[in-house]
């Protein structure tokens, strides 16, 4: 939980210690290097009762054994007992909705053209949609839009934030109709932007020119996460909030609907309702309070249920049969969410709160928490079918592979709880996913300077899994690695200034490194990349101090720079050569890749 991203004024220079800052780049071998770029071949089954894979199919299913409470207790692969239940709308063991609910290859998540939710689809691995003709390297920005900020208790929040990723859908001819009824927009082909952010609304724009296709949504509360675009096509836009202090008003934590019609939120469900199990439960073994409602998570839509999965800050995953009607030619949509939850407790939870992004395989549903756990659930019952430990705090989302017949994640924790014992190192990790086996593990050492901070060191990022020419490698963007620019007070604990950062490439079979970059600046972004009309990958990613980098993702070294104004947390989104991104210097920027 990131509550505060305020970092305070240097302090007096005749008071700091400073560091210089590394930039250099070391290469490793490349043994793995592809001969060839072809795209391997996919199944389009997208049938949820064809895709759904029996539990005892699953090498690593742990059935467990049901108390009279309604948990279900087994042992986790990396030792100890973990339990899960599931809840009623009363907060009561119940049993779930159990709709089939399974998604097929990453490539059929959607049939719109777009980025229609966090990375793309289901397992997480496409941030940017089509081609894009390159020939100069350049980056430029097209257009910006204002947008605003958000003061309170919990610190300052301008623009837009992790993971803050924008979504662009080109629209189905019916839905744009219905939406854009009247107006310029009706009979163009319209690619849009849909932009939850922190000041609460949800900008939407055209992608061409920037201009507003609607007046902004009103969601009450920030946003901090990514939305979701209704992968039908449908005029529905998911996103949770979570930011609960809006300039000194409490506003309480919300899963929020949008009818894109009628531009405005028409469903959703709390984050703060009795009947959840929230983080935090005190040592006396008391029942928890509600302390954290967020919902940073970006949800996964299963088109052929008619389901929606949202894990939660709370400590719960949501199952919601939507119930979902659209009638293009009356101009109308609308749902009616029925919820299951799940709740889960290990041998270290404590926060009780997921951040990341699920990614799914068929049926199997995976998602890392803030207490060090990587859950993996059946989409169909809430089931947990196993889980391991992966040492610390991990907020940034997985990636899925599948290769030769193998189904693996790819996921980077945090140092966290781990500062205060001094364990700065970050994991980052290859497992197999239906063994749970670990594949391989590569560390790499974090700074811990500031004890006090609220920005930790590690992995944030969600890493960038190679396709083409770079299908061997898995890239990760780790922050705080050093204390490049770092000035510190020992006397009060306090540091500020800059902390550096890794970018680093590893061969995805062995783990070992390709290259490795360190950055002068650090980076909770997310690095994407982009394919050239040539069959070339062009990586971008922002920095901590606003510079949006085009690089090149065989050698890291970068092609292009360009100045956003300040931090950028957020994680870019592509269609053809136009970036769309965010920073904390109070805008949105169409980019374009040239």
């Amino acid at each position: 939980m990131r509550k505060s991203l305020f970092v305070a004024p240097l302090l007096a220079a005749s008071l700091l210690v400073g560091c210089s800052n590394p930039t250099s780049i070391v290469e490793g071998e490349r043994p793995n290097k592809p001969t060839s770029t072809a795209s391997p071949s996919f199944s389009r089954e997208t049938d949820p009762k064809k895709l759904d894979i029996p539990l005892t199919d699953v090498q690593a299913y742990q059935k467990g054994t049901k108390d009279a409470d309604g948990w279900t207790t087994a042992t986790m692969a990396s030792g100890g007992e973990f339990k899960w239940r599931t809840l009623n709308a009363d907060g009561q063991s119940a049993k779930p909705d159990t709709t089939t609910v399974a998604w097929g290859a990453a490539q059929t998540y959607t049939d719109v053209p777009g980025v229609l939710t966090f990375r793309g689809n289901n397992y997480r691995d496409a941030p940017a949609y089509g081609t894009a003709e390159i020939s100069d390297k350049k980056l430029e920005i097209v257009w910006t839009q204002d947008t605003g900020e958000v003061r309170g208790e919990d610190g300052y929040f301008p623009g837009a934030g992790w993971t803050g990723q924008p979504l662009i859908v080109n629209w189905p001819e019916a839905t744009r109709k219905a939406m854009f009824d009247g107006t310029e927009y009706e009979d163009k082909d319209l690619v849009e932007v849909l932009y939850p952010t922190f000041d609460g609304k949800v900008y939407r724009l055209d992608l061409e020119t920037g201009k507003q296709t609607k007046e902004p949504m009103e969601g009450t509360g920030g946003f901090k996460g990514t939305g979701s675009i209704d992968p039908r096509g449908y005029p529905l836009l998911y996103a949770g909030q979570g930011l609960d202090d809006m300039n000194g008003t409490e506003v309480p934590f919300r899963y929020r609907i949008f009818d894109l019609i009628q531009n405005k939120e028409v469903s959703g469900w709390t984050g703060n309702d009795d009947p959840a199990r929230p983080r935090n439960i005190p040592e006396s073994g008391d029942e928890p309070e509600n302390i954290w409602g967020a919902f940073d998570s970006s949800a996964l839509i299963n088109g052929p249920s008619d389901t929606l999965i949202e894990p939660s800050e709370n400590g719960l995953i949501y199952k919601a049969k939507l119930n979902t009607k659209f009638d293009a030619e009356a101009k109308t949509v609308s749902v009616e969410p029925e919820l299951s939850r799940m709740e889960y407790r290990t041998p270290t939870s404590k926060e009780f709160g997921i951040e990341s992004s699920a990614v799914a395989y068929h049926n199997l549903m995976y998602a890392t928490d803030n207490d060090g756990n990587l859950i993996c659930w059946d989409a169909d019952t809430l089931a947990v079918v196993w889980a391991t430990a992966v040492g610390d705090d991990s907020d940034a989302s997985l990636v899925l592979e599948e290769e030769d017949g193998e189904v693996y994640l790819y996921t980077g924790n945090e140092v966290d709880q781990r500062r205060a014992s001094g364990q700065n190192v970050t994991n980052l990790r290859k497992f197999n996913a239906l063994s749970g086996e670990l594949v391989w593990q590569y560390d790499v050492p974090t700074s811990a300077i500031d004890p006090s901070s609220t920005v930790q060191g590690g992995e944030f990022a969600t890493p960038l899994l190679g396709k083409g020419e770079i299908s061997d490698l898995i890239i990760y963007n780790v922050a705080k690695t050093s204390d490049a620019g770092l000035f510190c007070v020992p006397i009060v604990n306090k540091c500020t200034g800059n902390w550096g950062g890794t970018l680093i490439a590893l061969d995805k079979a062995t783990g070992k490194p390709v290259w490795t970059r360190q950055l002068a600046d650090y980076s909770w972004s997310s690095p994407i990349s982009i394919t050239s009309t040539d069959g070339h990958q062009y990586g971008v990613f922002g920095d901590s101090a606003g510079v949006l980098h085009l690089f090149d993702p065989n050698t890291g070294e970068d092609l292009s720079t360009l100045s956003l104004g300040k931090n950028i947390e957020t994680s870019p989104a592509a269609y053809g050569n136009m970036l769309v991104l965010a920073s904390y210097d109070k805008k949105i920027f169409g980019v374009r890749v040239s």
